[in-house]
């Protein structure tokens, strides 16, 4: 009898343990100039059941669109689209409490930023307007340093009124974090960094470059778990190309519409992930579609289209899929809203929870751990 009481508190926790494990932060960048969102926002988010708590609001913060989470769970990076004043701010983030401070802010020096990638030496931005990549040194307690670097893009394409110049729409780590990619809608290009975090000023050194279909407009791109594949989605021209990758260099082996031969209206692809377990891939369309597109992926990394379904707002901008890959979850920009698809895991269906997270103009989700 005494021995099953000792065992009474160890099954205690551990059955607490695992309940916990279902819960994450999801923290969401939004857009403040709407006049409808405070700042940056983060939830309690059950992935077993899309059951979702507001948490904390992180207020006086200017545009913090895209969003990036430290690897220790430790700090967020943002940065704050402001025209000519842009910056990228640092926040120490308690996850249990689901509270940000601020640590500092610093300009990027390259106008509007995007998006923003760290690891633990550097904080790095893509400027769209600015057509450059910002490079930041990062401190043991956080914050931000520098610049190190600015690499300016330059040219153009064929679109006169969107791709007059350089507009740098993604920076992100290859799967061996060996390199730096960098999609550029104004240039048409990909452009691919060999990446030296150690360095002092020459943290990216340029390695290789790709060029897409004038007018396509390159926007993000996303790898297979095991690295062999990227897909890139084109946010002027709709469409997903499909690559091989192999130390730094990308192959094209497919391009893929996300929309029906019988679409005739405006489109503006946004944002692309594949499930955790590799087996679908989503793409959106903003314009005058508001829809997500869904691919199956075949072992030699080529995609088949399945469906392509209303995402139920209007201006769906970055998605995310939670840890576990039960949810698919959409942020509208413009209906000021997140809806919230469970994926049948077999089919990659989605289907509409009828649960909706109401908060001003979000356009960045990210799941990360509550403890």
């Amino acid at each position: 009898m005494k021995k099953s009481l000792y065992l009474l508190p160890f099954l205690f926790c551990s059955l607490h343990s695992k309940a916990q494990q279902n819960e994450y932060n999801l923290i969401i960048g939004t857009y403040t100039n709407t006049g409808k969102s405070e700042g940056i926002y983060v939830y309690d988010f059950d992935i077993k059941t899309a059951a979702f708590r507001a948490k904390s609001i992180t207020k006086n913060v200017i545009n913090p669109s895209f969003l990036a989470l430290s690897k220790d769970n430790a700090f967020v990076y943002a940065v704050n689209e402001d025209g000519a004043n842009s910056s990228v701010s640092a926040f120490s983030f308690d996850p249990v409490k689901g509270s940000m401070e601020p640590l500092n802010k610093l300009a990027t020096k390259g106008a509007d930023p995007c998006f923003v990638i760290a690891d633990e030496l550097n904080v790095i931005t893509a400027n769209y307007s600015g057509g450059s990549i910002s490079v930041f040194g990062r401190d043991a307690a956080g914050a931000v340093s520098g610049p190190k670097q600015i690499i300016q893009h330059s040219g153009g394409s064929v679109d006169k009124s969107r791709q007059e110049g350089p507009h740098v729409h993604q920076v992100r780590f290859s799967p061996d974090k060996k390199y730096i990619i960098s999609n550029d809608l104004g240039t048409d290009k990909i452009y691919i960094y060999k990446y030296q975090p150690n360095d002092a000023s020459n943290v990216l050194v340029e390695h290789d470059s790709v060029a897409v279909k004038p007018g396509m407009g390159p926007r993000h791109i996303t790898f297979s778990k095991d690295g062999k594949f990227a897909y890139l989605l084109t946010e002027m021209g709709g469409y997903v190309y499909t690559y091989s990758y192999s130390d730094g260099k990308l192959t094209q082996l497919q391009e893929t519409a996300i929309f029906g031969k019988d679409f005739k209206g405006e489109t503006g692809a946004a944002d692309i992930h594949l499930s955790p377990d590799g087996k679908f891939l989503y793409a959106t369309n903003r314009g005058t579609a508001n829809t997500i597109t869904r691919f199956a992926v075949q072992s030699n990394g080529k995609l088949v289209k399945k469906t392509e379904v209303p995402t139920l707002g209007k201006g769906p901008r970055n998605f995310a899929i939670d840890p576990s890959g039960n949810y698919l979850l959409v942020a509208h920009q413009y209906t000021n809203d997140v809806v919230i698809f469970k994926i049948n895991k077999e089919t990659g269906a989605l289907t509409d929870t009828g649960k909706r997270i109401e908060v001003g103009a979000p356009v960045c989700l990210v799941f990360a751990p509550n403890k």
